[in-house]
């Protein structure tokens, strides 16, 4: 790093949220190319060469950038329907709409989707795409040139599904793939646009989509092709009552036996939801280090339930945050979620003991890093990690009475974001994108949303 050039940030309060939750009341942090390079107490050390940028980041709060572990990115164009649904009936009346989605639609709504995230404090996305109607056009390659127009760091997972209403599913027989189909198509999209190394911007996982839309004979070559390939593998799992009725009566157990059965167990696999698990099922996913994408506005949205977040920590399995999709959860901003996921939990059974402040924030950063198998590249704020970082201002009138930074953070009003930092380059300042124009992003999603709605009525 003695050549790279160096952005130093100062006199501010830092959460580093490492193994040690190290705090700094008045602190510093030096960025040198797309590390970390050093942080602590105090100003930063005299004589750094190479010296940029110095930021003077009072009233600031410094933490890792969240990583954001569940999403749909299409469902953006078509926000605010079916508002008073269970999840099946929402699927039910949103699928023939999602049917008729095509690469235009799809580029626009990832614009609207991973520009609401990066605004608010997220550096690591992630979408979950799975829709992929026969013509719509290079799906996948829209929704990554989005993600790297926009700078922030992105885990496509390459969904599926083969089970359509004809075999008892809920999707329209003219927008699933066949096995064959998707097993390919999701095999070219990791050997196209994968990247396994330290620093990666776009990594791809194998993602079925969920027991009710994919066959067994899906999930299961789905996870010995991921890990032939040497990917993660991820997909919907325990989401509502009517899922655990479906998996017992279709294959004569719950659904996290079912998945075990077709492989989906391990340390390389993450499941969005969780909300239905019993102690055996927890205990399941400890054993085998299976993570968690905890989804609370989504959760409550749909009338889903409450995920047992305090059990499955306290069992060792990793948890991280998922907006889910924005028609599910219209706001499509992961910060509010370390807010929901802190009020939601103490609304369980642990009540005002189920989840901290540093808990909430750890699961928006660290643990999901930890779900997306990145734990050592980012989700904290450490020498020689990625330079993923936000900064949070913190001194204006709706935080400023707060004496706690992190609490002001977590059960605040939304911070507003002074700067976000991804791979050690500026992607949002004062709340603004920096590399894509969020008015023509906004005209552009609007005018899909309305051409999709027409389509759909047309239909």
């Amino acid at each position: 790093m003695a050549a790279a050039q160096r952005i130093v940030i100062e006199n501010c309060s830092i959460a580093t949220v490492d193994a040690d939750d190290t705090e700094y009341a008045n602190g510093h942090l030096v960025i040198a190319g797309n590390r970390i390079e050093s942080l602590g107490a105090g100003r930063a050390p005299e004589g750094l060469q190479g010296v940029v940028r110095r930021i003077d980041a009072d009233g600031h709060l410094v933490t890792p950038g969240l990583v954001n572990t569940h999403h749909h990115f299409y469902q953006w164009i078509t926000r605010g329907l079916a508002t008073d649904h269970n999840l099946f009936d929402w699927l039910v009346a949103l699928y023939p709409t999602w049917a008729r989605i095509d690469e235009p639609m799809v580029y626009a709504a990832a614009q609207g989707s991973l520009g609401m995230m990066a605004r608010g404090g997220v550096t690591t996305a992630m979408d979950h795409h799975y829709v992929f109607p026969k013509g719509s056009g290079d799906l996948s390659g829209a929704i990554i040139r989005a993600a790297r127009e926009t700078g922030v760091r992105f885990t496509l997972a390459r969904g599926s599904m083969d089970r359509s209403e004809k075999d008892g599913g809920l999707p329209p027989d003219f927008a699933v793939e066949t096995l064959e189909g998707a097993l390919a198509a999701t095999e070219s999209t990791v050997a196209e646009h994968h990247d396994a190394s330290f620093d990666a911007m776009t990594q791809i996982a194998v993602a079925p989509c969920s027991p009710f839309s994919v066959s067994t004979e899906l999930l299961r070559e789905g996870a010995q092709l991921a890990r032939r390939l040497g990917v993660r593998l991820h997909t919907h799992g325990s989401e509502t009552v009517e899922e655990e009725k479906f998996c017992h009566e279709l294959f004569g157990m719950g659904p996290t036996d079912y998945f075990e059965s077709a492989g989906w167990l391990g340390d390389d696999v993450w499941m969005a939801h969780c909300v239905h698990m019993n102690d055996s099922d927890i205990a399941a996913f400890a054993r085998t280090r299976t993570g968690v994408a905890h989804c609370p506005s989504s959760n409550a949205r749909l009338a889903a339930g409450i995920a047992r977040v305090p059990d499955l920590l306290a069992a060792g399995v990793p948890v991280g945050l998922g907006v889910d999709g924005t028609a599910s959860n219209e706001s499509g901003e992961l910060h509010t979620e370390l807010r929901n996921a802190l009020l939601v939990n103490r609304l369980g059974a642990h009540r005002e003991t189920a989840l901290t402040a540093r808990q909430a924030l750890r699961l928006g950063t660290y643990g999901g890093a930890q779900v997306l198998g990145r734990a050592r590249e980012i989700g904290s704020l450490e020498p020689g990690k990625l330079a993923d970082l936000v900064l949070w201002k913190l001194d204006t009138l709706a935080h400023a009475s707060i004496a706690d930074p992190v609490a002001a953070l977590v059960l605040g009003a939304a911070a507003p974001v002074t700067a976000s930092f991804v791979n050690g380059r500026q992607v949002v300042e004062d709340g603004r994108l920096l590399h894509v124009d969020e008015d023509a992003i906004a005209r552009s999603t609007r005018a899909q949303a309305r051409r999709l709605a027409d389509l759909a009525q047309q239909a």
